[in-house]
């Protein structure tokens, strides 16, 4: 029997389960905003597949970027509003034409890049620098949450960064 999207079993529970969890809280949160729960099945959805390294994954990190960018948008979490829509989405984008070029030997998965000491070097200082910038951009936006969103974009920037 095929694999559904090259899926082992253990894989295939791991989404179901976690496609549960978060319809359960949909739900037991009152269900409103269907957009959130949508946003929340694509963003389980792409964790899998994008740690798989299957091309699949970035392009769903895209429609779950735009989503809660604009979700963030509508709660006033403007550091959020900024990772999603400014960062996240134009990184994964990037990166599935990356990933897209770069298959590992014929198969769905990317071939790993390793990371250089000069790129983990750079990760620091830019990580710090773009930190700060944000913290004061959030700042002067009256962020609804200034610490929260400030820890976001740094923990944002570094992923995507590694991503990439």
């Amino acid at each position: 029997m095929k694999k559904p999207f090259g899926l082992t079993n253990a894989e295939c529970v791991l989404w179901g389960s976690s496609v549960t969890v978060v319809a359960a809280a949909y739900a037991l949160s009152g269900g409103e905003g269907m957009i959130n729960g949508i946003a929340s099945v694509i963003g389980v959805t792409a964790l899998l597949f994008v740690a798989k390294g299957y091309v699949v994954g970035q392009l769903l990190v895209v429609a779950f970027s735009v989503l809660y960018g604009i979700i963030s948008l509508y709660c006033r979490y403007y550091g959020e509003a900024i990772t999603y829509l400014g960062m996240s989405t134009p990184t994964a984008i990037a990166t599935a034409i990356v990933w897209w070029k770069n298959p590992y030997k014929g198969t769905r998965e990317v071939k790993v890049a390793p990371m250089s000491r000069w790129k983990w070097i750079a990760l620091f200082p830019t990580t710090a620098a773009v930190t700060a910038l944000f913290y004061v951009i959030l700042g002067a936006l009256g962020n609804a949450n200034l610490l929260l969103s400030t820890f976001s974009i740094a923990t944002s920037f570094s992923a995507a960064y590694l991503t990439f």
